[in-house]
């Protein structure tokens, strides 16, 4: 058997062997495209231990430094998997491009991934061709009425949908993608939130008609009441609860009894996560401007006078790029931007001019050009100052964080862990 599909060696998938093989997830997914009522997203909380929750976010090439890092110090880990802390796919290409550098470095391990479906299948083809051999979808109803009573929104692209016609979209690209994904042969496991007098009733309908669709395995989780969430005085179902559900839906599908409801940055043995051993090497990790092995030599700057970092990304019509030189780090060329317009096209295009570019320095950037760069190695950073000190900060990683423009801090609230709370 090709050993990127071994599922004997997955602990999600085969309890058997959770004492002996381990899993980590790489949080490089922050955002999400649903919102959830019960689920409440908080950064940097250490003393959580559930999905959506996360110490540090990194980008992809932060990730395969990371994962090296961890396989260095945990050789049991067999799975590496993305599961937020928001949804893989309102990041997919940071999301794609951690898969296909972990794939390329790492050809034996388990890949997987966590989501809530809604933007997954356009991305189907990729993901099976890549070789990622497990997909966990969260499916918490099939009937929009009870659906609509667990999601508060759901957004496509820029449109935001409310209600029934909310719950109504994301069912239908759940159903749409489990059945792309089982066309490829992915194993899909399924999670559903038990949610006592919103969905609990209707979990073994849940089960028959995923089984009907192919899926592999069933993953009923017991919700987790977070607070200043709308299902926050919401009990959890008793362990006496959760077994009838199970044994009700296993009349369909086959049940997943172990789950530990891991975070987004979970790292170990499923009984015995490693987590807080490796919280400071995530942290320095994502910390990291450049990254050991990275064929980057240069970096990007966007200035108006040559002198200080002071533009917008938006507003760039051409890079300086820097590199080492004989007296430290030097001027080597300007290098024209693509022109405006074309949406997130022009980023990618973008990103392709600056490929031999660890980093571009930029005095503000927006979203969706940072998760484009980001994904495809270019590390976007905002700061303020002199050139010259900015880019040997880059290089050396000394006074860095000083120069970092200042963004006001906080916990993200929204759906969490797969764009829903759930994990892997």
């Amino acid at each position: 058997m090709d050993s990127a599909r071994d599922l004997t060696r997955h602990p999600c998938f085969n309890a058997e062997v959770k004492g002996r093989f381990g899993r980590v997830h790489l949080p490089v997914a922050p955002h999400c495209n649903i919102k959830c009522n019960y689920c409440n997203r908080k950064y940097d909380c250490v003393n959580e231990s559930r999905p959506g929750v996360t110490s540090a976010v990194l980008t992809p090439a932060q990730a395969a430094h990371y994962l090296d890092q961890v396989l260095e110090r945990e050789p049991r880990i067999t799975v590496a998997g993305i599961a937020g802390p928001g949804d893989p796919f309102a990041d997919p290409e940071a999301t794609l491009e951690t898969m296909r550098r972990v794939r390329s470095a790492h050809p034996d391990l388990l890949l997987c991934l966590a989501t809530n479906g809604l933007n997954l299948a356009p991305w189907v083809e990729e993901v099976a061709r890549i070789g990622v051999s497990q997909v966990t979808v969260t499916v918490n109803a099939v009937d929009p009425e009870i659906g609509a009573r667990i999601h508060a929104w759901v957004r496509d692209g820029k449109v935001i949908y409310r209600g029934i016609d909310a719950a109504f979209l994301l069912l239908q690209r759940q159903l749409a993608a489990i059945r792309a994904l089982k066309e490829r042969a992915v194993v899909v496991k399924v999670n559903t939130i038990v949610i006592p007098g919103i969905n609990d009733h209707h979990v073994p309908e849940v089960a028959r008609r995923l089984a009907g669709l192919g899926v592999d395995l069933l993953n009923c989780m017991p919700v987790y009441p977070n607070a200043d969430t709308a299902f926050a005085a919401i009990p959890e179902p008793t362990k006496d609860q959760m077994t009838q559900l199970r044994g009700a839906a296993e009349t369909y599908l086959p049940q997943m009894r172990h789950c530990t409801r891991c975070r987004a940055d979970a790292v170990g043995l499923l009984g015995h996560d490693r987590g807080d051993e490796f919280r400071g090497c995530l942290a320095a990790c994502s910390r990291r401007s450049v990254v050991p092995g990275e064929p980057r030599p240069l970096v990007a700057v966007a200035t108006r006078e040559g002198v200080l970092v002071n533009q917008h990304l938006g507003e760039v019509d051409s890079f300086q790029i820097w590199g080492p030189g004989a007296a430290g780090y030097q001027l080597i060329e300007e290098r024209p931007a693509p022109p405006s317009g074309g949406g997130p096209e022009r980023w990618r295009r973008l990103a392709e001019t600056l490929q031999d570019c660890r980093a571009v320095l930029v005095s503000g950037i927006g979203e969706t050009p940072r998760r484009v760069l980001s994904a495809a190695g270019v590390l976007p950073l905002e700061v303020t100052g002199f050139i010259d000190r900015a880019v040997k900060a880059v290089y050396t990683g000394e006074g860095l964080a000083a120069l970092k423009v200042r963004r006001r801090a906080g916990c993200a609230k929204g759906a969490g862990c797969g764009g829903d709370g759930s994990g892997c």
